[in-house]
């Protein structure tokens, strides 16, 4: 059986004015991630990860920043043409695992609606995809709160290899 592994990595500047937005939940704050699309870290990681894996490039590569056609677009939008991608290049995602790294604000209680959306999206079980938060102490530019990074890491395996329907 063919299985591959990706990691992926995202980070933006919080500013005011814009929409804070992570795996596709809306999150009531005063700062906003700055971005071409919705500037989702946590689903551009993801993004990343499933394209690394499966040898397709990278998040800009496949939807640059200078396309009008991405301006403001929702990330699980995107996500979910990164998963026909790999679709049709015969791949399975089987998990995805990632964190969140951000002093503020506190983001557990969303947790479930942001993996019920990433696995809702790239069609796989809500069991396969987990989402964890931590801060930095107070250090750094997610410390100071100038940002918001993301972590993802995946699994994808070639498909028709066994039972998809497990």
């Amino acid at each position: 059986m063919r299985l591959r592994v990706g990691q992926g990595y995202d980070v933006h500047r919080l500013v005011v004015g814009r929409r804070l937005v992570l795996g596709g939940v809306e999150i009531p704050f005063e700062k906003g991630l700055e971005g071409h699309s919705d500037a989702d870290v946590l689903t551009h990681a993801v993004m990343d990860a499933l394209l690394g894996a499966a040898g397709m490039g990278d998040l800009g590569e496949c939807f640059p920043d200078n396309q009008p056609q991405y301006k403001n677009i929702s990330s699980l939008r995107l996500l979910w043409k990164v998963g026909q991608y790999l679709s049709k290049a015969g791949w399975y995602v089987e998990n995805v695992d990632s964190t969140v790294v951000a002093q503020a604000p506190r983001l557990q209680v969303l947790r479930k609606e942001m993996e019920g959306n990433i696995s809702t999206t790239l069609g796989i079980p809500a069991s396969m995809v987990n989402v964890k938060f931590t801060t930095e102490e107070g250090m750094g530019f997610t410390g100071t709160g100038e940002g918001i990074a993301a972590h993802a890491v995946c699994l994808i395996r070639e498909k028709g290899r066994y039972n998809e329907n497990l």
